[in-house]
């Protein structure tokens, strides 16, 4: 089954933006949007986000366990 819609200029460039930062196919974008009520600027910054914490990584930006413990524990209820 073919659904063919007409989406503004706009909004196909950005979600091919998203396809091409993503692995995700424009098909999978859209059904996330519609399926979940994640909009594009959403999918966008999550994609960011995402990528930066992979380029963090590949530069050795991690947190060591002090760091980690840390965190944890602010939400740990006692």
């Amino acid at each position: 089954m073919s659904n063919d819609i007409d989406i503004p200029e706009d909004l196909s460039r950005r979600i091919d933006v998203l396809v091409a930062r993503s692995n995700l196919t424009r098909g999978q974008i859209i059904e996330d949007a519609l399926s979940h009520g994640r909009s594009l600027a959403w999918q966008e910054r999550w994609i960011a986000g995402v990528q930066a914490g992979v380029e963090a990584a590949d530069n050795g930006d991690f947190a060591n366990d002090e760091e980690i413990a840390t965190v944890l524990n602010k939400f740990v209820q006692g």
